[in-house]
């Protein structure tokens, strides 16, 4: 066992008389600039103590004012407080901090870090409680695949119906509820097919074996050495008399247990945190640790943070009233002396790429300051979207008009895995001598081809002066390429055949004296299925959308909705061609630059920041609040929805536009999107509605939210009610729940040839063509188009 000698520990850790004298005299400075509440927090000294901060209120600076006055007031040395943050970048922040006026702390904070750092550092010492030695190997995500792969090999297990990924998610699960094998409950067993506890005591045997951890192990082993050697959570208790967590709602269970019992005995511990920002539930976080401080902490003092130094009245009003709908709560109301600002603005689109334009348009208006308020910078803008897949809409029409735009927290569409592959699919069907592609795709998914496969391919091409698809098809004719991988490499082969033949129609015959004007050696009459149709095909039978469906893993849903979007892309194409050249063209012309750039981010990955101005496109119910989320988690899933509204309207300065879609597109499918539960739930006093007249088949302008009145409900205009009556799609008096409805593209249109249509997007015009229910009309103001029958109006039905 380590030997606890608290001057080898804490070498160095004493005060120099020349510090003293200077924390003498900036003594008290860092009270000054406190308010009533947060110097109320800074003061607290003994006893556990909560400090429910919302957003803005200023909860580093009262933690960081806490820390001086613990050490400049009480006499706390720096090496006596354990102060714990989520990340590397608010550590160093607060070490920043406490390095200037008026904190003055010049002995730096010894333990102050991420849960891991500092559990990587406490093992180092007690290696040996748990069979490691001090110089054991931290894996990352990859060495740990790596080593579960190997498990797997020696089980028999089969990776394609049971990916590692997988099992690595199940163990990290485990891990992050504090439960080695031997404790993971009955309930669990099942996991894995049956083999997911055997598997995981085999997977922890074998990291004790190579010296090594994984980043769960960091905080379960600390965790179990406290629970088995008292002596060891003793010492730790004397020498970390104050403990100071930040973002305390985003804590696990293994995190929780770590700070019980580090403040078992003295019970001076502060947790700061928002219960209403507790939105990373899906990773493990549990909001109930801050719910129950007070039952785990008796005699806990609660002080709340409410005044709000970021956001204007109207804003802290929406985020308010929005987050009050749920019950699991502390409670507190955000306050600001800030001038009152404009009102929360909300309108609602046609269409997810109307919603794109109007955006664009809008963020010009504001650089120019023609909107009647100050001019706004791209760098203080920001567009945050509940799903990676919305960015797509953004991107491309930002590209298109050279809006400059970055995005944070992961790569822009075009440049995701998966999109990168699906397109080199398309181009690969489109354009068979793209070798690039082949390579790209040959063995994705796996195909059972290993580097020698690939190698044979490369050669045969080559050696015979062809490209990779056709070197390959020779490799295979030739049997170079044999067993589960010739035989995989014969179905992509001939699948990419019968796909290139799938973009043209049959072959016209011509007589033989007939002249083809344009020189083409051959003619072809239309595809018999669609581009959209022929893509998903493409993704479908090449096993690519199985790959994804079957990887489960937190990041595979998201993948499979981005290959959606992607999908549903191309209805603005009339052919593969002309979207892969489209790609190319906007890619080949962005400008990277340094300059500023609008940011497009997620609402996971936009907490803690804030913009001056924010655009949350997308509120429409099954996207926000995500109707997975709700299915697979109910009401706890619906209120965590809940909280990342409230985080997404808080990040917004002065100017913040919520918006909607009356229509997306699913699948290739148009379908009837219903504003977000959580428009309800906006206050109208606070709430601009921008929505134009006649948007749902009204012809009078709206007036207020969503179903709060029902004189101001934009979907409750006579004519909305009147079309969907007409069409026989759902009543008014139908509960939300079962409002969503897609249109059938195998239904046939009521409309005659001739009869004049109206059309709430192009206008009125007169049917030329009806195949099925697509009805071809020829516009007066907007030329030919054709459009599904349900989204046209006979002319006497029109509510005008």
């Amino acid at each position: 066992m380590s030997s606890f000698d608290e001057m080898d520990a804490f070498e160095g850790a004493s005060l120099s008389q020349r510090a003293m004298a200077r924390f003498s005299q900036s003594e008290g400075l860092y009270l000054e600039d406190l308010n009533q509440s947060q110097r109320e927090a800074a003061e607290q000294v003994e006893g556990p103590l909560l400090i429910l901060a919302g957003a803005g209120t200023g909860k580093t600076k009262t933690l960081m004012a806490r820390v001086a006055h613990l050490v400049q007031k009480h006499g706390v040395k720096s090496r006596e407080i354990l102060a714990v943050t989520f990340t590397n970048k608010a550590a160093k922040e607060m070490r920043d901090r406490l390095e200037v006026t008026p904190y003055e702390i010049k002995e730096p904070l010894k333990w102050m870090g991420t849960f891991h750092s500092i559990s990587a550092k406490l093992l180092r010492r007690h290696a040996e409680l748990v069979d490691l030695n001090s110089n054991f190997t931290i894996l990352d995500a990859d060495d740990q695949l790596r080593l579960l792969k190997q498990l797997l090999k020696v089980n028999n297990v089969d990776e394609k119906r049971w990916p590692p990924r997988l099992l690595a998610s199940i163990i990290d699960d485990w891990k992050n509820r504090a439960l080695t094998p031997d404790k993971v409950p009955a309930a669990d067993a099942g996991a894995y097919n049956n083999k997911g506890i055997e598997l995981y005591a085999q997977y922890q045997t074998r990291l004790r074996e190579l010296n090594a951890v994984d980043f769960g192990d960091l905080l379960l082993h600390m965790v179990t050495i406290f629970q088995t050697h008292q002596d060891v959570l003793e010492q730790y208790q004397r020498w970390f008399r104050y403990i100071l967590v930040d973002e305390y709602q985003d804590t696990n269970v293994a995190q929780y247990l770590w700070l019980r019992l580090l403040a078992g005995a003295h019970k001076n511990i502060c947790c700061v945190g928002d219960d209403d920002q507790s939105i990373y539930g899906w990773r493990g976080a549990e909001v109930g640790n801050i719910l129950r401080f007070e039952k785990d902490f008796p005699g806990a003092y609660v002080v709340r943070l409410e005044q709000n130094y970021r956001s204007t009245p109207h804003i802290l009003a929406a985020a308010s009233n929005v987050i009050r709908g749920n019950e699991s709560r502390l409670g507190k109301e955000l306050w600001t002396d800030a001038e009152e600002g404009e009102k929360v603005r909300l309108i609602g689109h046609w269409d997810g790429e109307e919603e794109a334009r109007w955006i664009g348009e809008e963020i010009d208006a504001m650089q120019g300051g023609t909107r009647g308020v100050r001019p706004i910078g791209l760098d203080e803008i920001a567009i945050l979207v509940r799903a990676s897949h919305q960015m797509r809409a953004f991107e491309d029409r930002f590209l298109t008009i050279g809006l400059p735009y970055k995005v944070i927290g992961g790569p822009r569409f075009y440049e995701r895995m998966e999109i990168r592959d699906a397109m080199a699919y398309f181009r690969l069907v489109v354009s068979p001598g793209d070798d690039l592609a082949f390579e790209r795709i040959v063995n994705t998914p796996k195909r059972g081809l290993g580097d020698k496969a690939q190698q044979t391919i490369q050669m045969t091409a080559r050696e015979n002066g062809v490209s990779l698809i056709d070197g390959a098809r020779i490799a295979v004719d030739n049997g170079l390429i044999k067993g589960k991988g010739g035989k995989a490499l014969r179905e992509l082969i001939d699948g990419l055949a019968r796909w290139n033949a799938m973009t043209r129609g049959p072959r016209i015959e011509v007589e033989d004296d007939t002249v083809i004007d344009d020189g083409a050696p051959m003619r072809f009459g239309e595809p018999e299925v669609s581009h959209i149709e022929l893509a998903q095909i493409i993704l479908d039978e090449s096993g690519y959308t199985a790959h994804w469906q079957n990887e489960k893993t937190p990041e595979a849903p998201g993948r499979l909705e981005n290959l959606k979007e992607l999908v549903n892309q191309l209805d603005n194409f009339e052919n593969l061609q002309g979207f892969l050249e489209h790609v190319s063209l906007v890619m080949d012309n962005e400008q990277e630059g340094d300059g500023a750039k609008v940011s497009i981010m997620t609402l996971h990955a936009a907490k803690g920041l804030e913009f001056p101005s924010v655009f949350l496109p997308g509120w429409e119910d099954g996207l926000f609040p995500s109707q997975r989320s709700m299915d697979e988690s109910g009401l706890k899933g619906l209120e965590e929805e809940r909280r990342l509204a409230y985080v997404g309207i808080t990040r917004a300065e002065e100017v913040c536009t919520i918006s909607f879609a009356a229509n997306r597109r699913v699948f290739g499918q148009w379908q009837n999107a219903m504003p977000s539960r959580f428009i309800d739930e906006l206050p109208e006093d606070h709430v601009e509605v921008l929505t134009p007249p006649g948007l749902y088949g009204g012809g009078q302008p709206t007036a207020g939210i969503e179903t709060r009145a029902a004189e101001a409900n934009v979907y409750n205009s006579p004519g909305w009610k009147r079309l969907q009556a007409r069409q026989g799609q759902y009543g008014t008096s139908q509960p939300r729940e079962s409002r969503n409805t897609v249109i059938d593209a195998t239904a046939l249109a009521s409309f005659t040839l001739g009869e004049r249509v109206f059309h709430q997007k192009f206008g009125y015009g007169a049917v030329i063509g009806i195949e099925g229910d697509k009805v071809e009309v020829d516009f007066d103001k907007a030329g030919t188009k054709k459009v599904v029958s349900r989204f046209l109006s006979a002319k006497d039905d029109v509510p005008f």
